[in-house]
């Protein structure tokens, strides 16, 4: 076999194919890296505003602030939530080379927080509307914040295990 003119062996083109598989392995345990902390903590305060603001979009009659203006608070939140998401992403790409992927995480841990975190925050603000109670709201934010704070240490111990 050549490559450019040079003949490898077949233990140096083992060698290469092994040090291909490390290179690989880095860069899927980079890209499963944690978000940096700021979007971490960006993120843990968007998941605990999500179940009030959805509250105040869904009741009944005007709580706290009248339905328009829930909706233009939710609108800022989903905006700033995407554009901080990007730049996040964009700072982690430029810093490390490569794209933050979920796909690389563990699905025993992202498939629950995938299904759980919509439940938790669409049931609690039915509850609110059915009941009038804004317990279900607080407590749906809290376990939310809860919740992306664990995950977010998980995937710090897991990049540290496989780094």
């Amino acid at each position: 076999m050549e490559s450019n003119g040079v003949s490898l062996t077949p233990e140096q083109a083992r060698a290469a194919l092994a040090d291909t598989e490390r290179v690989r392995v880095s860069a899927a345990a980079l890209s499963a890296t944690p978000w940096p902390t700021w979007f971490f903590i960006t993120l843990t305060l968007y998941i605990a505003a999500l179940p009030i603001t959805l509250g105040g979009v869904m009741a009944d009659r005007d709580w706290l602030l009248p339905r328009p203006a829930w909706m233009a608070v939710m609108l800022t939140l989903v905006a700033a939530y995407g554009a901080l998401f990007a730049v996040a992403a964009k700072a982690w790409r430029d810093k490390t080379g490569v794209a933050l992927r979920l796909d690389v995480l563990p699905k025993r841990a992202t498939v629950p927080l995938a299904v759980g975190l919509p439940l938790l925050v669409l049931g609690a603000s039915f509850a609110f509307r059915a009941t009038e109670q804004p317990a279900w709201l607080i407590a749906a934010s809290l376990i939310g914040a809860t919740a992306s704070v664990g995950f977010h240490l998980a995937f710090v111990r897991l990049h540290r295990r496989t780094a």
